[in-house]
């Protein structure tokens, strides 16, 4: 984890930008010792943002299979797709 004071962002901004980018990680920076704002590159904010949305489809997905919501084997949804495949040949 990589910290920095906020007065870093004037003086050593390029280097900031180099670690984010290289470490895909976030700095964080503190303004009188306490935590104040955390820069990361777009690269690991989207990638970030994928990951959450995608857990939170995963979690509405088991919420609905705890709820009856009907379930599907793998063998059932490849069997669907090959009768979708068939029905456009």
């Amino acid at each position: 984890m990589m910290i920095k004071p906020t007065t870093a962002l004037r003086t050593e901004l390029g280097e900031i930008t180099r670690i984010c980018k290289e470490k895909s990680e976030p700095v964080y920076l503190t303004k009188n010792g306490e935590g104040e704002l955390v820069i990361m590159s777009i690269a690991t904010y989207e990638r970030r943002e994928a990951m959450l949305n995608l857990r939170a489809k995963l979690l509405e997905a088991e919420q609905q299979r705890l709820s009856g919501a009907p379930t599907y084997t793998t063998d059932d949804v490849r069997e669907y797709i090959r009768g979708l495949h068939n029905e456009q040949a």
